[in-house]
């Protein structure tokens, strides 16, 4: 079963890449206003691109993730690749979850 400390990161994974993806598009929409541009539009463009970039943020950045899964293939230590891949995942659907609330608000299918 998870520990308290993985789940308190799996919540806050999810959250930050939420976050990410939901400031980034709102202001981002705040900002295609003040240029004369569609804001809804913009917003869901941003959407789809800040996708990954939610995640990474999440995560800590793609290096450590990458050199947990590397320590844990190579070393032996199979927890670190499945407690890594539980971040991914976390942060992933935190992601998800923010395009599809965007996307309610927005009105339209996002990319």
């Amino acid at each position: 079963m998870l520990d308290r400390e993985l789940l308190a990161t799996l919540i806050i994974d999810f959250f930050v890449a939420f976050g990410v993806l939901i400031g980034g598009a709102i202001i981002g929409g705040i900002g295609a206003f003040l240029i004369g541009k569609p804001p809804l539009s913009v917003m869901n463009d941003l959407a789809s691109s800040l996708k990954i970039w939610a995640i990474v943020a999440a995560i800590g950045g793609t290096f450590d993730a990458i050199t947990t899964i590397e320590r844990g293939l190579f070393n032996g230590a199979h927890d670190d690749i499945f407690k890594t891949g539980l971040m991914i995942f976390a942060a992933l659907c935190g992601a998800h979850s923010g395009t599809l609330l965007l996307q309610w608000i927005v009105g339209e299918t996002l990319s």
